[in-house]
């Protein structure tokens, strides 16, 4: 059967569904099909009585398994005349906000944290220094340089020299061009706030010598000493983790 996608017409890929597993056939049919590539981000799917005859299925079990794909982040449902099932850009929401639920219930500790944050910062940071380019280490250093004006602010500026820091994190995992890298290091960081707050205080002291690790590892990144980066960006990890360590046995 002929489906239209985008104004432009195309062979369906769906088949009748199983009828002993005919509710988790459908999902994973059209999970299969995005991911596939059969449709893309911002394509709308089939109308609704175009799949009920794909799959030989009842609206009930077919708008269930919209839902689960709605769920998972691959799909959004939108009512109305020119409504429909269109296909997300981004499916990686849903594993971001699972890690932060893990975060807030405390199902990763402190320690489990640390141990992956330390060899994922290293791996990610010795790759930049094999393949930072100009406009690489041109962004770099600019970030420090907004970074040195919040130490100099003083503690005031702690949210913000965290900020910064978060930047030149992620940064560096851009310079990988590794997607992988890049998404679970965005995952870390973007739920890692709880921690900061809860376990590290401002202090003088961490802001300058937090600085200081990070011109350290710009300029590892810039002369391409690989191994030399590695362990910066590993000890720069520790020592973060070090001072909330600290903290949290003060707390307990």
């Amino acid at each position: 059967m002929l489906s239209n996608v985008n104004g432009k017409e195309k062979q369906s890929s769906f088949r009748a569904a199983r009828q002993n597993r005919i509710f988790q056939d459908v999902v994973e049919q059209i999970q299969e099909a995005i991911l596939r590539g059969d449709y893309q981000p911002g394509d709308m799917l089939p109308p609704e009585r175009e799949l009920k005859e794909n799959f030989q299925t009842s609206r009930g079990t077919l708008r269930e398994a919209l839902r689960v794909l709605e769920q998972k982040g691959l799909i959004e449902i939108r009512l109305g005349v020119s409504g429909g099932a269109r296909v997300k850009a981004a499916v990686m929401e849903p594993i971001s906000e699972s890690l932060g639920l893990m975060l807030r219930y405390r199902k990763i500790s402190l320690a489990h944290l640390t141990e992956f944050r330390e060899d994922m910062e290293g791996i990610v940071t010795a790759k930049a220094a094999e393949r930072a380019g100009r406009a690489d280490i041109e962004n770099l250093e600019k970030i420090l340089a907004e970074a040195l004006k919040m130490v100099q602010a003083g503690v005031e500026r702690w949210k913000d020299f965290l900020d910064a820091d978060k930047s030149f994190h992620r940064s560096i995992a851009r310079i990988t061009g590794n997607p992988i890298y890049i998404f679970i290091h965005d995952m870390i960081h973007d739920n890692i706030q709880p921690y900061y707050d809860i376990f590290l205080p401002p202090d003088q002291k961490t802001l300058e010598q937090n600085y200081t690790d990070l011109h350290e590892i710009l300029d590892s990144v810039k002369s391409r000493k690989v191994s030399v980066a590695r362990e910066q960006a590993r000890k720069h990890v520790h020592r973060f983790n070090e001072y909330m360590n600290a903290q949290s046995r003060t707390d307990v």
